[in-house]
């Protein structure tokens, strides 16, 4: 299932600020994809706990884990941040260059991104995003299914991601994005809700 668009122009984070707050947007190309809406407990509960296992992980290692709403933008060179045309919302994002970081978020290609996959979303994520990142230079791209309980990884290597790493979310996974960073994901997924639960 793909996100709608927001009308066929193409446009800009300059234009995309003065959008109003109640609308969330992904910019990708200039193409203006609205957000899903509010995702399933099983996702923002699986969302929360990842984060919380990342930042764990991470601690005291100079790396910033960000949570949705967070812009993090992708220029295609050193255009001025108004001309930028590709903005996205990862679920969960590491950026470990402190560069990268302002007031809006991030500009440029965190290190390590983790999205959660719900059933509106799955395709813009596990399709348009994976291909945008690989183009970007995004290190580690961590898919979760909260439903098959699954998590798909992707790394970079030479410029382009190799064959995908997929596993139950059982035991640990290292990223090696963030060197020494891993996820239990028996601590994860112990308070999410049964399976039959999620949607």
């Amino acid at each position: 299932m793909s996100l709608p668009l927001r009308d066929p122009g193409r446009h800009t984070y300059g234009e995309y600020c003065g959008w109003p707050e109640d609308q969330r947007y992904e910019l990708i190309e200039g193409l203006a994809f609205a957000m899903a809406p509010a995702p399933t407990r099983a996702h923002q509960r699986l969302s929360f706990e990842l984060a919380r296992e990342v930042a764990n992980a991470l601690e005291g290692s100079g790396c910033e884990v960000n949570v949705a709403p967070f812009d993090v933008r992708l220029p295609e060179g050193d255009e001025a941040d108004d001309d930028i045309d590709t903005v996205v919302q990862p679920d969960i994002s590491v950026v470990c260059d402190p560069s990268k970081l302002d007031d809006k978020g991030c500009r440029g290609a965190p290190d390590w991104v983790i999205e959660v996959l719900s059933p509106g979303s799955a395709g813009h994520d596990q399709v348009r995003k994976l291909a945008l990142y690989e183009r970007h230079g995004v290190t580690e791209y961590w898919l979760v299914h909260p439903v098959d309980r699954v998590v798909t990884i992707y790394r970079l290597e030479d410029g382009a991601y190799g064959r995908p790493m997929v596993s139950e979310l059982q035991g640990r996974s290292g990223c090696r994005a963030c060197p020494g960073a891993e996820i239990d994901w028996v601590r994860v997924v112990k308070g999410l809700p049964s399976a039959s639960g999620t949607g």
